[in-house]
C-alpha cells in the first residue's frame, strides 16, 4: 500500500513538473510570436525609434547630447525609453503619449540608476558586499526594486559587477571590491533582488550588469581611462561577475566607456557578439552607457555619428543611450546597405521581448499606482532592512585597547568632527532619489540610542575639505570635558562614485590634524570613517587604537553605527578591497601572484619597496569583532583527489570570546605548480555561522574540479594534477593550512 501510494505522488509530481516546463516553453513561444507579430508591422524608422533612450532634461546623470523635446520625440516614435524619469504621476503622462499618440501604440520602458536604493537607501554597494550576506545583500535590492517600481520606474542600471583593485576609482563604491569568486556570488544575490522570480510582477524591474567590460582596471585609477588587460586576466578575472550575472537572468548588459585590447567596448564585436552574445547565448538587450556610442568619435575609432552607430549597432549594442547616433544614422545606413536590418531586427526584438516580459504590453501602467507609491516609500519595513543592511556593513578594523562596546560607564561622551552632523553624504553617491532629511546621521544616532543619564557634547572641528581650522579649539575642549570621544571623519558623497577619481587618499582638509589634535588631549578615541572608497590609514593605524570603518551607509547610518558602538548589533564586516599603506603601493589586492623572485625578509633582490610593505594595511577578508573566535585543525577527507570526486574540508569554530557574534569562514586554495602562474590565495567559498559565546561548531566546504581549474585566453579551462594547498580561516591573512594531491585520469 505504502509503495503504491508513493509511485503515485511520483507521478503526480512528474507530472506537475512536466506540465510546468511545458507550460513555461509555451509561455516563451508565446512571448516570441507577440514579438514577432509587432516587429512585421513595424517601419524601419520606428524600429530604430525603439533603440533611443533619452534623458529626462530635468535631472540628468551624464552631459546631455540633444534639447530636443521629450514629448514630441516620444510621438515621432523616436523613443524606446526613457530615463531619469520618475514618479507616478510624470511616467504614466510620458506614457501615455507613447500608447495613444504614436502608430503601433508600443508602451516606453523607464529607467533609472538605482544602485542601492530609491528613496530609502542602503549602503553603497562596497560596504554591502563587506557584509558577506547574500541574502541581505538581494532582500537590500528588493526594498530598492519595490519602491522604484511604485514610482513608474521598470528597470535599473545596477548591479555594477566591475572587479577593482584601484581605489583611485572612484567607481569603486558600486561595486564589490577585488574578488572574482565573492563578485560573481554577490552579483547573482543582486540580479535576484531586483528581478525576483517573475519579471512581470509589479515590484520587480529589470536588472542590468554593468559595465561591460574591464572598466574596474582603468589606468591610473582614472575614470574612463584606458585598459590594458590580456584575454586570460580578462577571462579569469572581470567576466566571471558578468557571466555570473547572465547564469542568474539578468535581463540586460551596460557597455562600458573604456576601450578593451584597443577597440572601445561599446564598439568591440569581440566583446559582445563573439563572447555576450555568442558564448554566452544572452538573449536579453545591450544598452551603452550615456552617450558611449558618440564616444566612439573622441576615442579615434569613427568619424562622425554616422561611423559610430555602424560601428556600435554591428558590435552588438541594442539600444543608444542618450547618443542619438541611431536615430540620426540608421535608416540610411541601411537604405545604402552598409548595415543589414537583420541587425536592427535583431536588436529591436530583443527590447520588445523585454517589455514583453516587464508585462508593458499587457498594461502599460501597471507600474503607475499612486496609492502604492505613497504606501512604499520610506515603509517601516524598508527602514528596518536597510538599518540590518547597514549594521552588517559596518568593518572593525581596530579594537586594541578593548574602548568598544561602549558602556554605562560613559556618561560624557563627546562627538568631533566634519561628518557627526552630516546625514546628506551619509547617503553615497548613486543615491537615486534618497534625501538627507530622511536620513539618520551619526550625532542624532547616538543620541537617540543613549539614556538621559548620558551627556552628549558636539563640535564639528573642521570642513570636510579646506584648511580652515577655526573650529579646532572647540573640538579639543569637547575632548577635554569627554570620557570619550567620537571623531567622524571621511569623505563627502561627491568624492567617490562616477568622474571622482583621486590621487591622494588620506584623510581630506585638515581632518587628520583634528584627529591629531584630538589625540593629544590624552582621551580615549573612537575613530569613525564614512567614506566610498579605502583610504590610506597608516598614521591612524599607529596612532589610533579603535577604528570603525562605517563607509556611507545610507538613510539608518546612525542608527546602524550607534548599534555597533553600544554592542546591540557586534561588527562582522569583512573587507572585500584591501586598503593600501600608501598611494605608490596601488594596485595592492590580496590574491597575488608569485614571481621568480618572491619576497624574503632582509634580502636585496627580491620582488619589495624599500619603503613599505608588499602586503596591503588592510587586507581583503580582514575584519574584526567584539568577541574572538578560534579554528581548529583542518580535516581533509582524503589526501588524493581524482577527477569526478569531491573533497571534503572540514574545521571547527569556537566563540572563545565574551560576546555573542558573527564569523565569516573564507575559504582559499593554491594551485602550487600549473601551466600558467596561479595566484598564491583564490577564494574559493566562504560560510557566515552565528556562535554564542562560548559556542563551537564544524563548519564543512567541499571542492570539486570545477574549483580547482583555471580559464584560459580561449575560455576553456584546464586543471594541473599535483600539489594544491588549501586555507581555512577568518581572513587569508589568519588561516588553517592542509594539502592534497590532485591526480588525473581514472581511479
Amino acid at each position: 500500500m505504502i509503495v503504491k501510494e508513493m509511485k503515485r505522488m511520483a507521478l503526480c509530481l512528474f507530472l506537475l513538473l512536466f506540465a510546468g516546463s511545458v507550460w513555461s516553453a509555451a509561455k516563451g513561444d508565446r512571448t516570441e510570436q507577440r514579438v514577432d507579430s509587432v516587429l512585421r508591422l513595424m517601419t524601419l524608422s520606428e524600429k530604430i525609434g525603439q533603440m533611443n533612450q533619452v534623458s529626462s532634461k530635468e535631472d540628468p546623470t551624464g552631459q546631455l547630447t540633444e534639447c530636443s523635446n521629450e514629448e514630441e520625440l516620444i510621438r515621432s516614435g523616436q523613443v524606446g525609453s526613457m530615463l531619469n524619469v520618475v514618479g507616478v504621476e510624470r511616467t504614466r503622462h510620458l506614457q501615455e503619449i507613447a500608447v495613444n499618440d504614436t502608430r503601433l501604440h508600443i508602451p516606453l520602458i523607464f529607467a533609472l540608476d538605482v544602485v542601492h536604493g530609491y528613496k530609502t537607501i542602503s549602503p553603497v554597494p562596497l560596504a554591502e558586499s563587506c557584509s558577506w550576506d547574500m541574502d541581505l545583500i538581494e532582500k537590500s535590492a528588493r526594498v530598492a526594486a519595490e519602491e522604484a517600481t511604485a514610482s513608474g520606474i521598470q528597470w535599473t542600471f545596477a548591479p555594477m559587477v566591475d572587479i577593482a583593485r584601484d581605489p583611485r576609482w572612484g567607481r569603486v563604491m558600486e561595486g564589490s571590491g577585488e574578488d572574482p569568486y565573492l563578485g560573481s556570488a554577490i552579483a547573482k544575490a543582486r540580479v535576484r533582488g531586483f528581478q525576483g522570480t517573475d519579471l512581470s510582477a509589479y515590484n520587480t524591474m529589470a536588472a542590468c550588469a554593468k559595465h561591460f567590460v574591464g572598466y574596474g582596471a582603468a589606468e591610473g585609477g582614472r575614470d574612463y581611462n584606458t585598459v590594458d588587460i590580456s584575454k586570460q586576466r580578462l577571462r579569469e578575472l572581470y567576466l566571471p561577475p558578468f557571466s555570473a550575472a547572465a547564469d542568474a537572468g539578468v535581463a540586460t548588459f551596460m557597455n562600458s566607456f573604456n576601450e578593451v585590447m584597443g577597440v572601445p567596448a561599446t564598439g568591440s564585436t569581440y566583446l559582445v557578439r563573439d563572447i555576450l552574445k555568442g558564448e554566452w547565448n544572452f538573449p536579453g538587450v545591450v544598452v551603452s552607457d550615456w552617450g558611449s556610442v558618440a564616444e566612439l568619435i573622441p576615442h579615434g575609432v569613427a568619424e562622425d555619428k554616422c561611423d559610430a552607430a555602424r560601428l556600435a549597432v554591428t558590435a552588438g549594442c541594442d539600444m543608444d543611450m542618450e547618443g542619438y547616433c541611431y536615430v540620426s544614422s540608421l535608416e540610411k545606413l541601411v537604405r545604402e546597405g552598409v548595415v543589414s536590418e537583420s541587425l536592427i531586427d535583431d536588436a529591436v526584438r530583443r527590447i520588445l521581448r523585454l517589455k514583453f516580459d516587464l508585462g508593458l504590453f499587457d498594461d502599460p501602467y501597471r507600474y503607475c499606482d499612486a496609492e502604492r507609491e505613497k504606501a512604499e516609500i520610506l515603509s517601516t519595513e524598508h527602514r528596518k532592512v536597510v538599518r540590518e543592511m547597514a549594521c552588517k556593513s559596518i568593518v572593525l578594523l581596530e579594537n586594541r585597547e578593548g574602548i568598544l562596546p561602549l558602556d554605562n560607564r560613559c556618561k560624557n561622551i563627546g562627538i568631533v568632527g566634519p561628518l557627526a552632523d552630516n546625514p546628506d553624504d551619509m547617503l553615497g553617491s548613486w543615491c537615486a532619489r534618497g534625501d538627507g532629511k530622511d536620513a539618520i546621521g551619526i550625532l542624532q544616532g547616538i543620541k537617540q540610542a543613549v539614556g538621559k543619564g548620558v551627556r552628549i557634547r558636539y563640535a564639528k572641528g573642521c570642513e570636510i575639505e579646506g584648511d580652515d581650522r577655526s573650529g579646532f579649539s572647540e573640538a579639543v575642549q569637547v575632548a577635554e570635558n569627554s570620557d570619550v570621544v567620537i571623531v567622524c571623519v571621511g569623505e563627502n558623497r561627491f568624492m567617490s562614485g562616477e568622474a571622482a577619481s583621486r590621487t591622494r587618499l588620506t584623510l581630506p582638509g585638515v581632518q587628520r590634524e583634528l584627529l591629531k589634535a584630538i589625540k593629544e588631549t590624552g582621551k580615549p578615541i573612537v575613530l569613525l570613517l564614512s567614506n566610498g572608497r579605502p583610504l590610506v590609514l597608516d598614521w591612524e593605524k599607529e596612532n589610533i587604537g579603535t577604528i570603525v570603518e562605517c563607509w556611507q551607509l545610507g538613510s539608518e547610518a546612525g542608527n546602524a553605527i550607534a548599534d555597533v558602538l553600544f554592542g546591540k548589533y557586534n561588527p562582522s564586516g569583512k573587507l572585500t578591497m584591501s586598503f593600501p599603506y600608501n598611494e605608490g603601493q596601488i594596485p595592492v589586492y590580496y590574491n597575488a601572484k608569485s614571481t621568480g623572485r618572491p619576497y624574503v625578509p632582509n634580502v636585496r633582490y627580491v620582488t619589495r619597496y624599500l619603503d613599505c610593505p608588499n602586503v596591503p594595511l588592510y587586507s581583503f577578508g580582514y575584519g574584526l569583532s567584539y568577541t574572538r573566535f578560534e579554528y581548529g585543525e583542518l580535516k581533509l577527507d582524503k589526501d588524493t583527489m581524482f577527477p569526478g570526486e569531491k573533497l571534503r574540508i572540514d574545521v571547527s569554530v569556537a566563540n572563545v570570546g565574551n560576546y555573542d557574534g558573527e564569523e565569516t569562514v573564507q575559504l582559499y586554495i593554491r594551485d602550487v605548480c600549473s601551466k600558467i602562474t596561479r595566484p598564491e590565495k583564490e577564494l574559493k567559498g566562504f560560510k557566515k555561522v552565528f556562535l554564542k559565546k562560548g559556542e563551537r561548531t564544524d563548519i564543512s566546504f567541499e571542492l570539486s574540479l570545477a574549483d580547482l581549474e583555471y580559464v584560459l585566453a580561449d575560455g576553456s579551462r584546464e586543471s594541473d594534477p599535483g600539489l594544491f594547498e588549501v586555507f581555512v580561516g577568518g581572513n587569508p591573512d589568519d588561516v588553517k593550512k592542509a594539502e592534497f594531491i590532485l591526480v588525473q585520469g581514472d581511479k
